[in-house]
C-alpha cells in the first residue's frame, strides 16, 4: 500500500491549489487516489478543498462503499471509480469547475485545436461528455466513451475531470485546459484566432509520436487534424456545435478570414462560366454610377 499520509497530504495540497485558482468555489470539486487494488482515498463531501486536512479524508472500496473516515465521502466518487475501472493504470482523478473550460461545456462549444503547441502535445482533442445529474452511476458512465482517448474531459454544464499517475499530474491537465480556454476567449475578443497550417500541425503530431505520447488523430485516415473529428460523432447526443470557433478545414483549396469573426473559412469560388474580371468591372461601374448620382 502507498504511504497513506503522504497521499492524503498531496490531495490536500492540490485541493488548496484548486481553491486558490478559483476552480472550486465553496465545497465544489473532489479528488481521489487509488492506494490499493480495492481501496481509494478521496475527499469528503461538504468541505472546502482549500481548507482540508489529511484527517478529513476518507477511503472507499471500488464499489463506492465507505471503509474509513470520520467524514462522509464525496457524492461524486462513482465518477472517479468509473475512470479507474476503465483504466486500471490510473491512480488519481481530479474533478472541479475551472471557469473558462467549464464555460465551453455550458456553451457546448468544442475546444478548437491547432492553436497552441503545448495543448497539441499534452492534451490533444478534448471531448465534452453529455449532461447527467451529478452523483449517480449514469452520470459516471458519461465519461466512458472518452477515457481511452484523452487525459481530461469537459462535463457539459458542470465542470471538468482529469486523471493521471499522480495527484499533481491529474491536476495538471485541468490547469493546462483552463489556461488554454482563457487564451482562446481573449484572442476571440480581439477579433481573430490564427490556426496552425497543416504542415505545422502535422509536425507537432510527429513530435508527439516521437515522445511516445499517443494521439487518436494519428489513427484516422483522410481527416482534417484541426477539425475536432475524433469526438464529432458524440456531438449530436451532447448538443455540441461549432459556433464561436471554426477551425480550418485543410481540404479546402483556399482560405480567407470570415467576415465579422476573424475565423478562417474557404474562400468563395466564382460560379462556373463567369469571367471574374468582367464581373468585378461591372460591380465597380455600378458602384461608381451610384456614387456619382448622389
Amino acid at each position: 500500500m502507498s504511504n497513506l499520509f503522504q497521499i492524503k497530504k498531496e490531495i490536500c495540497d492540490i485541493g488548496d491549489r484548486i481553491y486558490k485558482k478559483g476552480f472550486a468555489a465553496a465545497n465544489d470539486g473532489n479528488i481521489s487516489y487509488r492506494i490499493a487494488e480495492n481501496e481509494v482515498v478521496c475527499t469528503p463531501t461538504m468541505i472546502s478543498k482549500g481548507f482540508m486536512k489529511p484527517d478529513d479524508l476518507c477511503t472507499v472500496d471500488m464499489n463506492g462503499d465507505q471503509l474509513s473516515g470520520r467524514r462522509k465521502r464525496t457524492s461524486e466518487v462513482k465518477l472517479h471509480l468509473a475512470i479507474m475501472k476503465a483504466r486500471p493504470e490510473i491512480k488519481s482523478v481530479v474533478h472541479c469547475h475551472p471557469p473558462h473550460a467549464t464555460a465551453f461545456g455550458i456553451a457546448r462549444e468544442p475546444v478548437p485545436m491547432c492553436v497552441l503547441p503545448e495543448v497539441e502535445i499534452f492534451l490533444g482533442e478534448v471531448p465534452i461528455a453529455r449532461y447527467d445529474t451529478p452523483g449517480g452511476q449514469d452520470f459516471a458512465d458519461t465519461v466512458l466513451p472518452f477515457v481511452d482517448k484523452s487525459n481530461v474531459i469537459i462535463l457539459a454544464n458542470h465542470g471538468t475531470v482529469s486523471w493521471g499517475d499522480t495527484v499533481e499530474r491529474a491536476y495538471w491537465w485541468t490547469e493546462v485546459l483552463d489556461a488554454y480556454c482563457r487564451m482562446l476567449m481573449l484572442a476571440r475578443g480581439l477579433g481573430r484566432v490564427q490556426y496552425f497550417s497543416e504542415p505545422e500541425a502535422r509536425e507537432l503530431l510527429e513530435l508527439k509520436s516521437e515522445w511516445g505520447i499517443k494521439d487518436p488523430r494519428n489513427e484516422l485516415k483522410n481527416c482534417d487534424i484541426c477539425s475536432n473529428d475524433i469526438f464529432r460523432e458524440s456531438w449530436q447526443q451532447t448538443g455540441v456545435t461549432e459556433q464561436a470557433f471554426k477551425p480550418p478545414r485543410f481540404s479546402a483549396q483556399a482560405q480567407a478570414p470570415a467576415a465579422g469573426n476573424g475565423q478562417s473559412s474557404p474562400a468563395p469560388a466564382a460560379p462556373a462560366g463567369v469571367d471574374v474580371d468582367q464581373l468585378v468591372q461591372v460591380i465597380t461601374d455600378r458602384v461608381m454610377s451610384e456614387l456619382q448620382g448622389k
